[in-house]
């Protein structure tokens, strides 16, 4: 089973997994308790903890004990709160070490980066996110909203989550839509007509756009990427402060930039895969 077949029939939910035997459910608990802490949330109590993850407060707090002794987390001194540690870092390089696509995109995405002074990120699926794996900025961009290697961003919501779904084949498509209709309601009832007109936007352009969904001051437009092999989907993305990408700069000049961008990276890794 393929990470994207597991997300659309919901198996990431804890839920789903109960009364598994092979299933080890206290280690999942804690690596969704890692999971919790976000750029909004980076540092959170025991009781938030709690809250947010419907576990009790004495089973948070085994957690957050173990965890923190081996270094995942760590006590925030001023409040006394809990933060992810250091000791996390070393799980995700090997990962994105091993991507071979990013060294070779990064040239490219740098230059486009700077030419559109914004920001230009490499994503892919993360249960039902775009998490950013690599990511280049314009030196005058000093948002962390723009980019930033790790940062998950709303799969509807975001100019790259709906190239995301307009690179899937149809069926691939229809599933991950149900799947997110029904695990996100929220998302979907905020975000679901602009979905639909940025895969009409697709159809006409080849790349998505997302004119202030999420932060009104941020626009962006989005390319999916087939060539990376291994039957995963990379999504590409460029962006920009809103009043750089108004009259017509989205449709007109960013978003051709990023799709010449994506097809120039297409030509070179596909002839590389085929010898």
């Amino acid at each position: 089973m393929t990470y994207l077949s597991a997300i659309q029939q919901g198996k990431p939910q804890l839920e789903d997994f109960e009364g598994d035997p092979q299933f080890a459910m206290t280690l999942a608990k804690g690596l969704e308790l890692l999971s919790a802490f976000t750029p909004e949330k980076p540092v959170m109590s025991n009781k938030e903890l709690s809250t947010l993850l419907g576990m009790s407060k004495s089973t948070v707090s085994r957690f957050t004990y173990t965890l923190t002794s081996l270094g995942y987390m760590t006590i925030e001194k001023q409040s006394g709160k809990f933060q992810l540690g250091t000791a996390v870092l070393p799980i995700g390089y090997p990962l994105l070490a091993n991507m071979a696509i990013r060294p070779i995109a990064r040239p490219l995405m740098s230059e486009l980066a700077e030419s559109i002074r914004g920001s230009v990120c490499m994503g892919v699926l993360d249960r039902l996110c775009i998490t950013y794996v690599e990511t280049s900025r314009h030196r005058s961009v000093f948002n962390t909203r723009m980019s930033d290697i790790g940062l998950s961003v709303s799969l509807a919501g975001s100019a790259i989550g709906r190239a995301y779904f307009c690179g899937l084949a149809p069926e691939a498509r229809t599933m991950l839509l149900n799947t997110l209709r029904i695990k996100k309601p929220e998302e979907w009832a905020r975000h679901s007509d602009a979905l639909e007109k940025g895969m009409e936007d697709y159809k006409k352009h080849e790349f998505c756009m997302a004119t202030g969904d999420i932060f009104p001051d941020v626009y962006g437009v989005g390319v999916p990427f087939s060539g990376a092999g291994q039957g995963e989907l990379l999504v590409f993305n460029c962006v920009v402060h809103s009043y750089q990408g108004k009259n017509g700069a989205l449709e007109n000049d960013i978003g051709p930039r990023l799709l010449s961008m994506v097809k120039n990276l297409e030509s070179f890794v596909l002839p590389h895969k085929r010898s």
